[in-house]
């Protein structure tokens, strides 16, 4: 085996790449040897005995399957959590979903006739003031108070 330590350099620089990506023809290996200027080199990467080899990633199969697996609900126990619970789900986002979903469902409610204006308004403040949990709870309040009207 003949060394190829310099033809290997210099196709490197020639390539504009690193030594470990220069890939060298091992049936050319004679040929290759007896290059010994730039231009000899140059010569070989344009017949194809030298190439530069692919940059090597990081593949993201691994982490496809762990985002598969944790949209299920998978892997997401504690010992995979990095952050306080409010980083990973701040207040200020589960009060926006909350109260967009309660304001859509007052919406709803007034402009089927279910609700009146007084009983829609007071509703939205008692929302605005954090009175309800969820839809739910709320559904469950004009329940009580008797605010929905029904066909008869």
């Amino acid at each position: 085996m003949t060394d190829l330590t310099n033809q290997k350099r210099m196709a490197a620089q020639i390539l504009n790449c690193g030594y470990h990506r220069v890939w060298i023809d091992p049936e050319a290996s004679e040929e290759i040897a007896v290059a010994i200027t730039r231009e000899d080199i140059r010569g070989l990467i344009d017949n194809g005995s030298i190439k530069a080899e692919k940059v090597r990633g990081v593949s993201r199969g691994r982490a496809r399957i762990r985002d598969a697996k944790r949209k299920y609900g998978h892997q997401k126990g504690h010992g995979s959590r990095k952050g306080k619970k409010g980083a990973r789900n701040s207040r200020k986002e589960q009060w926006m979903k909350k109260i967009r979903s309660l304001r859509r469902r007052l919406k709803e409610l007034r402009d089927e006739g279910t609700i009146d204006r007084p009983t829609y308004c007071k509703m939205y403040r008692k929302a605005k003031g954090g009175e309800y949990r969820n839809v739910a709870h709320l559904e469950s309040h004009l329940e009580s108070q008797d605010a929905i009207r029904r066909e008869n």
